[in-house]
């Protein structure tokens, strides 16, 4: 068959955790706003909370990659990312990390990517056996130990050697680490953990049934205007 000719592999179903929790937080308002996209949650300005995000991470990026200094707004931040710079091993940044659902590696864009996930920094221990990822945070503080097993599983999944990674959220405001550390000869645990949680977001999609679940953000906090839940602020 001419190579031109050739049919492309259909994509197959894939999930962020950024969609595993927003479809947990509500069903209804993820299909609103990840799947019809009837609402814009982030601002776009310039001065946005997601535009200023950008910029930090970028910053940060190109101090590590670069050696670009960084902004004096970030200055504070400087002797905690130059020890950063100097770990021994292999330091990579803004490291894109997919996998199948058979949880091997793959690239990207990749059309049997299954579930992505990105390290803002990857440090590679020198014998290859310890990993350090971390996922620099603009925001509050909000634990998570999901994304953090999540991201130690593209990891384990990219370098077979991996046998521990320590996971950390930095929180930028306030400077100060969340850190789990996960084992190789685990996975299973959070496989266990995540999958029930993940097969119940494929099947909303399969059968396009999102329920309404009430929270606090009923209360004039979600932008889902259109849920018969929503109120205004009181």
């Amino acid at each position: 068959m001419n190579r031109f000719m050739q049919k492309k592999e259909p994509k197959v179903w894939s999930w962020s955790y950024s969609k595993l929790k927003n479809y947990r937080t509500c069903p209804r308002r993820y299909h609103d706003i990840d799947v019809a996209k009837l609402y814009q949650e982030e601002e776009k300005g310039p001065d946005s909370p997601l535009a200023v995000g950008n910029r930090i991470h970028k910053d940060l990026e190109d101090y590590i990659g670069k050696g670009t200094p960084l902004p004096a707004d970030l200055a504070h931040l400087e002797d905690a990312m130059a020890k950063l710079a100097a770990l021994p091993g292999k330091t990579l940044v803004e490291q894109q990390l997919a996998i199948r659902e058979d949880l091997e590696p793959c690239d990207w864009f990749n059309s049997k990517a299954w579930y992505r996930a990105k390290a803002d920094l990857l440090n590679i221990s020198e014998n290859g056996m310890v990993a350090l990822a971390i996922d620099y945070k603009t925001g509050k503080i909000v634990e998570d130990s999901v994304q953090l097993a999540l991201m130690a599983e593209c990891v384990f999944s990219h370098y077979p050697k991996v046998q521990a990674v320590r996971t950390e959220f930095w929180w930028l405001a306030e400077d100060v680490p969340s850190r789990e550390d996960f084992r190789r000869t685990k996975r299973h645990e959070t496989w266990n953990h995540v999958l029930p949680m993940v097969q119940e977001l494929k099947q909303a999609h399969d059968t396009n049934t999102w329920p309404t679940k009430t929270s606090g953000l009923c209360k004039g906090w979600c932008i889902v205007k259109g849920c018969p839940h929503w109120r205004g602020k009181n």
